[in-house]
């Protein structure tokens, strides 16, 4: 950990290589919560992990009125409970707290959360939200059943899918739908459903029974292609109604329903015209009727990542003074 006990200012010139001879302990828990609540100026904690643990502290640094920007998908979908501890101590929640945004949390740096919190704060109705929310998936059926034909054998696409740096060191962690059911709880939550959490309803996981048990992603990418078959009557179905099939999650405000899995849709539909991993939400809102509210674009990277966690940061700053 690299931190000024006094405060100052840290150099940014070569923060890199004091980081790597830094001897400082990181402060866990309680600790930090103390040195960040002491700070003589106010305090933005920007917390770029994935940590179930760091997030569980989210209530105990906003009611100290530290403010928070994150990416951590965690936070946000874990319990229900931890939901409500988070924006109950929030100063934009009903808390006096610290101000939480996480729009990377879903999207990127795409304007997913902010638009939908808009929508319902200007008093729309949201109806039903549809998309594709994972760049992994978005490329991968992309280039498995393009629009038009063609595309590779589903074990091949994956093992390229991974080769790009599209997916996740092990590539189960993209195809067991867990990235997108966390991202519908995120939003599904925000439209007022109170989801417990993300294995709370259905969830289509594309790993084969057998292959659950792999010791490895790469054990797991050299055994897939057995398995082709199933895929390719999926695609062939499929491409007897003039369809592709695509990777969505849905949220059908009304009924209460939120699922995960494979879907078909005509190809003129936007869902199937994606290209490459980007990713796209529809909002079918009272307002918008018959023709949905579109958010579309790269939903995965670095770069745009980046982007939406520092246009929160900015967010927050604005709203300190």
């Amino acid at each position: 950990m690299l931190f000024s006990e006094s405060y100052r200012p840290l150099s940014f010139s070569d923060w890199e290589s004091q980081l790597a001879e830094s001897k400082q302990p990181a402060l866990a828990g309680t600790e930090l919560v103390n040195y960040l609540s002491t700070a003589p100026e106010k305090v933005v904690l920007v917390d770029n992990t994935s940590s179930v643990d760091i997030a569980k502290q989210y209530p105990q640094f906003l009611s100290k009125g530290i403010s928070i920007v994150t990416p951590n998908k965690k936070a946000f979908s874990d319990s229900y409970q931890l939901w409500q501890d988070i924006f109950s101590a929030a100063g934009n929640g009903t808390g006096g707290g610290g101000y939480v945004f996480h729009e990377s949390s879903v999207g990127a740096g795409l304007p997913v959360i902010s638009s939908l919190k808009e929508l319902i704060e200007t008093g729309d109705e949201v109806t039903k939200i549809e998309g594709v929310f994972s760049g992994t998936m978005s490329f991968l059926f992309n280039s498995f059943m393009p629009v038009g034909g063609g595309g590779g054998k589903f074990g091949a696409e994956v093992k390229k899918a991974k080769e790009l740096g599209y997916t996740e060191p092990d590539p189960r962690d993209d195809l067991n739908g867990l990235d997108v059911a966390r991202k519908l709880t995120i939003l599904a939550r925000i439209v007022g459903l109170k989801l417990e959490s993300p294995t709370s309803f259905p969830v289509q996981s594309l790993i084969p029974k057998e292959l659950e048990s792999c010791s490895s992603g790469d054990e797991f990418l050299t055994k897939l292609p057995e398995y082709d078959a199933q895929m390719e009557k999926l695609k062939s179905e499929a491409a007897s109604e003039g369809k592709v099939v695509r990777f969505v999650g849905s949220i059908d405000v009304a009924k209460g329903d939120v699922k995960v899995g494979l879907e078909k849709f005509d190809a003129s539909h936007p869902i199937a015209a994606l290209k490459g991993s980007d990713n796209i939400i529809n909002f079918y809102t009272k307002r918008y009727g018959a023709n949905p509210l579109i958010i579309q674009g790269a939903g995965a990277g670095g770069e745009v990542t980046a982007m939406g966690v520092t246009g929160d940061f900015i967010k927050v700053l604005h709203m300190m003074h």
